[in-house]
């Protein structure tokens, strides 16, 4: 199916229950895609219909009926929260309370038909006009989650730091978070849950929509992020027009676009003229600030931009019976202010239309009741070439009728007698006018200027504000991070400060012949602490608080360790290894070859403090003596058994020579 986009730069896709239940598993239903200019019909499965939806995103998905696409309001609000950023749901036919489809299109002029793909053709022309409300279940507030990717785990060092290293991934995504909602100026309050090394998550309720955002949905390794719009208590209608005043829209069209809108007592309400802006930016300015009963153009034949313009609002057309010369559109411009040519020739335009029809607008005046809109009987009379007399009998009429009263339409006037009409109004505004203008013109332009210089300083003015209380509330941001940081900061302060302590207590002991040491801790000496004769508990426990040369080792758990492992310990050529527990025969050979003392922790009276201990000098040094007497008695044992075996050879060598 086609995704082009024309005069509304839009694509609405009007939808009804072709077959089947809604509440069923396989309803079918009838699509038009409209786009300004032509239609596209098809029938489409509910999946299709919703791949259709993310594949096209259409301004509008219109119905007449908004439970005809979800069987209850749980499935609705699912329904809404799966549609794109940038498409509405409408419900073409009212809010609370509907109307009939077949009238609300016969109120508007929007062909109608009771099958189901004429009904969705009825919708999808209604919602391109503006006709309808909006069904909202969301907030214009998103909030935007920054959590953990994957779960922490439990238990041990190297978990210790994992757990570590995503909370701090966490919080380093989070200040990312802010820092982009800052620079977009974005308003947003934050919500943070810290943890162990950062933040466990941060939530950011943001004053804007998904698609304003300068951030995205991702997951990444340690952190994901997370974006969901905020729901309401319940199902909201927004009208989709703005206004719904009726007006005179002129056109100029070219490099320069102009625009005016004029309201029917001939009031001008705006103008404006772009030379960037395309179709869609045309229409969408016109339908802000009206309904155009008449669009107009000031020369003859109307150009086809402006005809397309016309079509787009299913308006009347007016042109000129000659191109309007130059002379008399600043003659009929004169009383009111634009910026160029462009604008004077589409506010002349308009202003000739209301002139045109302004017979025809005071005779429907005076034929409506009180109570009766104006402007919606003079759309459907002057542009749906409707009488009057029908126009009210739709309206005050509360039931559906079956067929519409055909009243006899008042004569309109020939083109001639158009003309005549026109000049001679034209005479009497000269006439009017003349005596007056000169003296008003001088006056008028001093006022203008005044005006303009003075709106020119408050603008200044309100834009500096705005920048000011802008870069305040950036500050105060700021202000409130640094502080958070400064607070994170002073308690690692506090908790190194005391590991320092712990460490100078240490240091002390270790350097006995300072002078500052008291004398109840004289003889004592410091022990490293090694959980478990591994590589990776002797790594640690370097890293923790270092393994010199002359320390004294204690092993709580002295077994399993092989050749590399005590190797390991031996590199650090420790003074003495107190152990718990036997070694292995290789352990215990490579040890005794490095000449590293090792004694039974049992022989030691050790007293611990925190991740280290201390123990007696006089008992550290009978552990080693003890040590070293038997390794004399080793290294004798070792001689011996080595000379048995050097006579043992050489006997049996003797013993072959004479063999």
């Amino acid at each position: 199916m086609s995704t082009r986009t024309s005069a509304l730069d839009a694509v609405v896709f009007g939808v009804d229950v072709q077959s089947g239940d809604v509440r069923g598993d396989s309803p079918s239903y009838a699509l038009v895609v409209y786009d300004g200019d032509e239609l596209e019909r098809d029938v489409v499965s509910r999946r299709k219909l919703r791949r259709l939806i993310g594949d096209v995103e259409p301004a509008i998905v219109a119905t007449d009926n908004m439970y005809e696409l979800a069987p209850d309001k749980d499935a609705l609000i699912h329904f809404l929260g799966s549609l794109p950023d940038g498409t509405k749901l409408v419900q073409v036919t009212g809010a609370e309370r509907p109307e009939s489809l077949s009238r609300v299109a016969k109120r508007h002029g929007i062909p109608y038909g009771k099958e189901p793909m004429r009904e969705a053709e009825a919708a999808a022309r209604l919602a391109a006009h503006n006709v309808g409300h909006e069904v909202s279940a969301f907030t214009d507030t998103t909030e935007v989650k920054v959590s953990r990717g994957r779960s922490t785990g439990k238990g041990g060092w190297s978990e210790d730091r994992y757990t570590r290293r995503i909370h701090g991934a966490v919080k380093r995504r989070a200040r990312e978070v802010e820092s982009d909602l800052d620079e977009a100026n974005l308003d947003y309050e934050m919500e943070i849950r810290e943890a162990y090394g950062g933040y466990a998550n941060a939530v950011f309720t943001v004053e804007a929509r998904p698609s304003d955002l300068p951030v995205s949905r991702s997951r990444s390794g340690d952190v994901r992020v997370e974006i969901e719009r905020v729901r309401r208590d319940g199902i909201e209608f927004r009208p989709l027009a703005k206004r719904r005043d009726h007006v005179v829209v002129g056109i100029d069209p070219g490099t320069t676009t102009a625009v005016a809108i004029v309201g029917l007592e001939g009031e001008v309400l705006d103008v404006w003229s772009s030379r960037t802006s395309d179709a869609a930016d045309v229409i969408e300015w016109i339908v802000e600030r009206g309904r155009p009963v008449i669009v107009a153009a000031d020369v003859t034949p109307m150009p086809e931009t402006v005809e397309k313009f016309r079509r787009s609002f299913d308006a009347a057309g007016w042109t000129p019976s000659r191109d309007l010369p130059i002379d008399e559109k600043q003659h009929r411009t004169r009383e009111y202010p634009y910026d160029d040519d462009h604008q004077r020739d589409a506010l002349a335009a308009a202003l000739y239309a209301i002139d045109a029809h302004e017979d025809q607008f005071e005779r429907i005046a005076r034929k409506l009741p009180p109570g009766i809109d104006r402007g919606e009987v003079t759309a459907r009379v002057v542009a749906g070439e409707e009488s009057v007399e029908a126009v009210l009998a739709d309206l005050t009429d509360d039931g559906e009728p079956d067929e519409e009263e055909d009243d006899h339409e008042p004569r309109e006037l020939t083109e001639e007698e158009r003309r005549i009409k026109d000049l001679e109004r034209q005479v009497e505004r000269l006439q009017s006018h003349v005596s007056t203008l000169e003296d008003r013109l001088e006056e008028r332009d001093e006022t203008i200027e005044d005006l303009e210089a003075e709106l020119a300083v408050t603008r200044r003015e309100e834009r500096r504000k705005v920048r000011k209380e802008r870069e305040v509330t950036r500050l105060e941001r700021k202000a409130d991070r640094l502080e958070r940081e400064r607070d994170a900061a002073r308690e690692e302060v506090e908790a190194l400060e005391k590991k320092v302590e712990r460490m100078k207590t240490l240091w002390k002991l270790d350097h006995s012949n300072f002078a500052d040491v008291s004398e109840k801790k004289a003889g004592l000496v410091p022990v490293k602490v090694i959980e478990k004769f591994t590589r990776k508990a002797i790594r640690e426990a370097d890293e923790a608080y270092g393994i010199a040369a002359d320390d004294v080792v204690y092993l709580r758990d002295a077994s399993g360790a092989g050749r590399s492992t005590a190797e390991l310990l031996a590199d650090f050529e420790p003074r003495v290894v107190l152990k718990e527990g036997g070694l292995s025969e290789v352990a215990d050979r490579i040890l005794f070859d490095a000449d590293v003392p090792v004694g039974p922790a049992g022989d030691v009276a050790m007293q611990e403090v925190d991740e280290l201990a201390v123990a007696r000098e006089t008992d550290v040094e009978a552990v080693v003596e003890d040590w070293r007497e038997r390794a004399r008695e080793r290294e004798r044992d070792r001689k011996a058994a080595m000379v048995d075996r050097l006579i043992s050879e050489h006997r049996a060598g003797d013993y072959d020579s004479e063999a």
